[in-house]
């Protein structure tokens, strides 16, 4: 059987979802069988004629709450014919600014799932006990505001599925990027950004590709790429270096930038 992951995302803009999964490694992934994506319209779960899915908050507060018994009526629903054990390995996901950050540990923990709901967040936000009894895991996927958890999900799905296993052409890409880490996920394999990359033409507008590049040294290449890794990380984003794992050479590298 081939390994992949179920999505399931609730939402109130199903038709959002129209044509962000259509395309590159999602596409592909999805018609290999490896990520099965399905769009559940949380309104289809509500009891009222008017399919009401939101109130006004207790207190008094400004805004709109999304209302809990839609939500758990759409999750409960989607246990109805799932193994218990299944249903114990399912990650329920209530996308939220209030969450845990997502990055590419928390890719790899959701990518070993069998099932993944994604539960998109509109208005103020959504009715605290979603997050205190349904959810597994609140998440965010920056430190800024989205209008609603829609392009969070798709963000998710994306991140998620070209960790799959065969999603990728070449299996190394996936640990080699930015920001991946070793498969056990507690290994860093490097936590620095990735290195430039150049391609045909070599010459462009008198714009020339580096020359370690053209000269079939593969030693020479993998320290310049290191290098220039190191260098573009403590130019777009030092906080990392803090916590990577450099080896003793990386912090030769380091003390030839000018890195104390």
């Amino acid at each position: 059987m081939i390994p992949g992951v179920i999505f399931d995302i609730i939402t109130i803009f199903p038709d959002f979802f129209a044509g962000p999964f259509d395309h590159g490694i999602v596409r592909r992934a999805r018609a290999a069988g490896l990520a099965d994506i399905r769009i559940h319209d949380l309104r289809n779960f509500t009891t009222d004629k008017h399919r009401t899915v939101d109130d006004r908050p207790f207190g008094g507060d400004e805004g709109m709450v999304l209302k809990p018994e839609p939500i758990f009526a759409a999750v409960e629903s989607l246990f109805s014919d799932q193994p218990a054990e299944e249903r114990r390995q399912t990650a329920v996901v209530l996308l939220s600014a209030q969450g845990r950050l997502l990055n590419q540990r928390v890719a790899q923990e959701l990518a070993q799932r069998p099932r993944v709901v994604l539960l998109c967040g509109r208005y103020e936000g959504v009715d605290e006990r979603v997050a205190e009894h349904l959810a597994t895991m609140e998440l965010s996927i920056g430190e800024y505001i989205l209008s609603g958890g829609e392009l969070a999900a798709a963000v998710v799905v994306d991140t998620v599925t070209r960790l799959l296993p065969g999603a990728l052409g070449d299996a190394r890409s996936a640990v080699e990027e930015s920001f991946a880490t070793h498969p056990d996920a507690t290994v860093s394999a490097g936590g620095i950004l990735d290195c430039p990359h150049y391609t045909r033409p070599a010459d462009f507008r008198g714009r020339k590709v580096p020359e370690v590049l053209l000269s079939g040294n593969h030693a020479e290449v993998r320290r310049w790429r290191r290098r220039q890794a190191l260098a573009k990380t403590r130019r777009n984003r030092p906080d990392l270096l803090e916590r990577a794992a450099l080896s003793d050479d990386d912090r030769a590298l380091l003390k030839e930038l000018g890195q104390p």
